[in-house]
């Protein structure tokens, strides 16, 4: 009992130990593209604030509220960057350490997934930064009454464009969200054809809670999310039909 024991307290120690590097090279990779990026924190804020100021009126600009913040806003805005463009990193440091416990047809399956995941968070990042900012920013210096200046603050502006670049790229994962159901076992592609209609009803709360109070951000991201949930309907139904194709041979 005693060797069992301390055999499996040395294993747990090893994966801990192997977790620890994991996760710190990930660390270190976020920290090395923010401080490659920190030289061009200013040049990026200024890409990013290029679809708001496009819409500004003649003679108006945007404005820095709290003292720091012309120094602060680009530098959280370099950090997140980092983060997004590690994100392949972090999630392989993430694979490799749950990997070796899968078994190769689970493996075969995640690496396809795992890949679809970061490309469309960033499909959906550049979405909401070509399409969706350009018609809300268009829309609401549009609707200011007469009189009123509209001058953002540079923090509350990135802040905003933060939250609707995590809200169109995590509503792009809808197709990956659905295989893995599937895949799961959780549900069945028949269950969720037939709950089509509460998903596009949720589609278009989602939306109103995340969007802006306007009807044009709220139609470009439910209308995606309804899309793209029936590619994955069309995905996790190919990947099963593969898999009641297959189940003969693995049973020889």
């Amino acid at each position: 009992m005693g060797s069992a024991e301390t055999g499996t307290e040395q294993s747990l120690i090893g994966h801990l130990v192997e977790l620890r590097a994991r996760l710190l090279r990930a660390v270190l990779a976020v920290l090395a593209i923010f401080i490659a990026l920190l030289p061009f924190a200013n040049r990026i804020y200024t890409l990013l604030s290029e679809p708001l100021r496009a819409k500004l009126p003649a003679g108006t600009q945007m404005v820095a509220i709290d003292v720091a913040s012309p120094f602060l806003t680009p530098i959280k805005l370099a950090l997140f960057t980092a983060l997004i463009l590690a994100m392949p990193v972090v999630l392989y440091q993430l694979w490799a350490f749950v990997a070796p416990g899968l078994y190769r047809h689970e493996q075969k399956l995640a690496r396809p997934l795992l890949v679809s995941a970061v490309l469309l968070f960033y499909v959906g990042c550049a979405f909401a930064y070509f399409l969706v900012l350009p018609a809300v920013f268009g829309f609401l210096t549009g609707v200011a009454p007469e009189g009123v200046a509209m001058m953002t603050d540079i923090s509350r502006y990135l802040d905003f464009v933060l939250v609707l670049f995590l809200a169109f790229g995590f509503s792009f994962e809808v197709p990956v969200a659905v295989v893995i159901l599937v895949l799961l076992g959780w549900v069945s592609v028949e269950q969720l054809r037939e709950s089509r209609g509460y998903v596009i009803v949720g589609a278009f709360v989602v939306a109103a809670v995340i969007t802006p109070p306007d009807v044009i951000s709220q139609l470009m991201l439910a209308i995606p999310m309804c899309l793209l949930y029936e590619v994955g309907l069309l995905v996790a139904r190919s990947i099963t039909r593969q898999r009641e194709a297959d189940a003969p041979t693995d049973s020889e």
